[in-house]
């Protein structure tokens, strides 16, 4: 089993493994979203380049543990949502308001639900 597989057999693991996932995935959609919005030329070609290779990350490290990921979604879905707001902040210095921080709320209350509602 490789180390990303082994690391998500666990609990804790599996967490780690989503939130390195959704960091992964928001930040590949941020060169993206510099690509399309905020560079040219060259500049724009590197960001392109820079997100597919990101995004290649994400998409091998999300997908080679052998876990139920259906289960998991809504949990992966939840750090997909703190990871954009945090890079949202960091690369684009746009601060959440009250509708996000709201639905936030919503989609972190929803994570919970679908990880810990055993039934």
């Amino acid at each position: 089993m490789n180390m990303a597989g082994r690391l998500a057999s666990t609990p804790v693991g599996a967490l780690l493994v989503l939130a390195l996932a959704a960091f992964l995935e928001a930040f590949g959609d941020s060169f993206f979203q510099i690509g399309l919005h905020r560079s040219a030329g060259a500049a724009r070609v590197l960001a392109f380049a820079s997100g597919v290779a990101v995004m290649t990350a994400y998409a091998a490290l999300v997908n080679v543990p052998a876990w139920d990921f259906g289960r998991l979604i809504g949990v992966y879905v939840a750090f997909f949502f703190l990871m954009a707001q945090v890079l949202n902040k960091i690369r684009f210095g746009h601060a959440p308001d009250a509708p996000v921080y709201a639905g936030g709320t919503l989609i972190v209350a929803g994570a919970l639900v679908m990880a810990f509602w055993r039934g």
